[in-house]
């Protein structure tokens, strides 16, 4: 009989980043999960014995990974995946599913991505901090979630420090510059209705370039950032106040309840009245 553990990240308030679920898994042989696709990031790291990834790349085609202990491997939001333990020495891991405003600058710093989502390690100190904060985090899950979050960004550092397709970070570039002016425009004014044209204009630049530097830094459309920001901030209003779902609807920049429901519902996979029901603080 598997050995597993899995645990519910008990707080969905952090926007930067944040976890959803973590957990460790002798599994069984020929244990198998899939096909399925993820709302959010999610790594795996073997710990022993062998497995088989199926996972589809940017053109919809599947490719076979086979993996063993010390290897790990990144699921993308949205990424179709299959998984399962060899039938003789069959895999044990450790898992994270994380997500954040943050999180695909971060992902993308390490090199793992749709098309290449096997993790080898390069560096013997950093891989064996990760392991180490994995198995931190899936053994103390009473832990406070601040205290949680901050072993997750241990966890991140240590990631993109021993991954072998690493990304050097090249600060103060002038595109840098510029996605961060676009971030700042979003954060003072995703309540009003503002665009990606009017994002573009405070920046000075054109739409289509804009469109291009925000996919290079941060792997997302401007939109699809603007979208993300806002859910967030209904989910603190949802979870932390007793404001109608029309009042905060309004409060984060959706003038139609039915648009702030659809794009809701497709962020986190529930209608606000739902997810409301079931993270509120009382």
């Amino acid at each position: 009989m598997a050995n597993v553990t899995c645990s519910v990240f008990p707080n969905t308030i952090l926007v930067d980043l944040t976890m959803y679920q973590f957990g460790y898994e002798e599994c069984d042989p020929l244990h198998s999960f899939g096909p399925a696709m993820r709302n959010h990031f999610l790594f795996h790291y073997v710990l022993s014995g062998k497995g088989k990834l199926m996972s589809t790349n940017s053109s919809g085609d599947t490719t076979d990974y086979f993996l063993e202990g010390g290897q790990g491997f990144l699921i993308y939001p949205g990424q179709r995946t299959t998984y399962f333990a060899d039938e003789y020495t069959p895999w044990v891991y450790a898992w994270i599913e994380f997500d954040g405003l943050k999180a695909r600058e971060l992902v993308a710093q390490t090199g793992l991505s749709f098309n290449h989502p096997i993790y080898i390690g390069q560096n013997g100190e950093e891989q064996e901090k990760l392991k180490s904060e994995m198995l931190f985090i899936a053994n103390h899950a009473s832990l406070s979630p601040i205290e949680l979050i901050g072993h997750l960004y241990i966890f991140i550092s240590a990631l993109i420090n021993s991954s072998t397709l690493r990304k050097k970070v090249t600060g103060g570039s002038l595109r840098d510059f510029y996605v961060k002016e676009a971030i700042t425009y979003i954060e003072q004014h995703y309540a009003e209705e503002i665009s990606v044209t009017d994002i573009a204009a405070f920046c000075n630049l054109d739409r289509s370039y804009l469109g291009k530097i925000f996919k290079k830094v941060l792997n997302s459309t401007p939109q699809d950032f603007l979208i993300r920001y806002r859910i967030n901030k209904a989910c603190e209003l949802l979870k932390t106040t007793n404001l109608h779902i029309g009042e905060i609807c309004a409060t984060v920049g959706y003038p139609n309840q039915l648009i702030f429901s659809r794009a809701f519902k497709s962020q986190v996979g529930k209608s606000p009245r739902e997810w409301r029901n079931d993270n509120k603080l009382h």
